[in-house]
């Protein structure tokens, strides 16, 4: 699998571009899906109220918005993303619903914590637009308390064979299209379909989580046969 390291500045441009209709895109596209695997990852979080959270790759805020209610008013949820465009939507949409959350301006792989600030660390949908998602891993991990969890959602390939093609065929072809519709940008939706279809998942993202050095086990959980994962790290000191 590719993980060759990806042009920042052009990746940023792209989340840049959609950031207007990027909700909107995500929910025609998944068809609402979404929060329900963004549902999954919070619950194997284990994640208790009155906790530290750190949510990389934030976007609009959605997972971010999800941790907060599961920490409640006495926990802390920070929201980080190296795209101002996205991130601009966040607090209106954590004060639309009336929810206390901290978003700034961060590179997931220079994160500005010191060690051990937080309990848990996650990142959706973006571990594949790093540059160097090791690092990114490692920096994360960093950020989180001996025992804590680093989770990651992802996007993989799918196993069945009928699902698979059908999934392929819609990722490939229909996908792009309806993207582009939405948000004005077809040429951004190309770009995450095949970054999606190269990206390691299962064990090859295990294995690369483990070369991080930073975690005590690490596991995964498939979702909707496969066209998503959730990666759970326990952090090691």
């Amino acid at each position: 699998m590719n993980t060759t390291a990806k042009n920042p500045k052009l990746v940023k441009s792209m989340f840049a571009s959609v950031a207007h209709k990027y909700d909107r895109a995500n929910s025609v596209l998944s068809m609402g899906i979404h929060h329900l695997w963004r549902s999954q990852l919070v619950k194997l979080a284990q994640i208790q109220q009155g906790q530290k959270v750190l949510d990389c790759a934030t976007g609009t805020g959605d997972l971010a918005l999800a941790f907060k209610k599961q920490v409640g008013p006495a926990g802390e949820v920070t929201g980080t993303d190296f795209c101002e465009e996205m991130l601009s939507y966040a607090p209106q949409k954590a004060q639309r619903k009336n929810l206390k959350i901290h978003f700034e301006l961060a590179d997931v792989m220079d994160l500005p914590y010191e060690d051990s600030s937080f309990d848990c660390a996650s990142i959706s949908f973006g571990i594949r637009n790093v540059a160097d998602p090791k690092k990114a891993l490692s920096e994360m991990a960093r950020v989180v308390k001996a025992g804590g969890r680093v989770l990651v959602l992802e996007f993989g390939q799918v196993r069945f064979p009928i699902v698979g093609a059908l999934y392929h065929f819609y990722s490939e072809r229909i996908l792009p299209k309806i993207g582009g519709w939405v948000t004005g940008d077809e040429q951004a939706y190309q770009y995450l379909q095949k970054s999606s279809a190269q990206f390691p998942c299962r064990e090859s993202f295990v294995a690369l989580m483990k070369e991080s050095a930073a975690f005590h086990t690490v596991k995964y959980k498939s979702l909707s046969f496969g066209i998503a994962y959730i990666y759970v790290g326990e952090v090691q000191k």
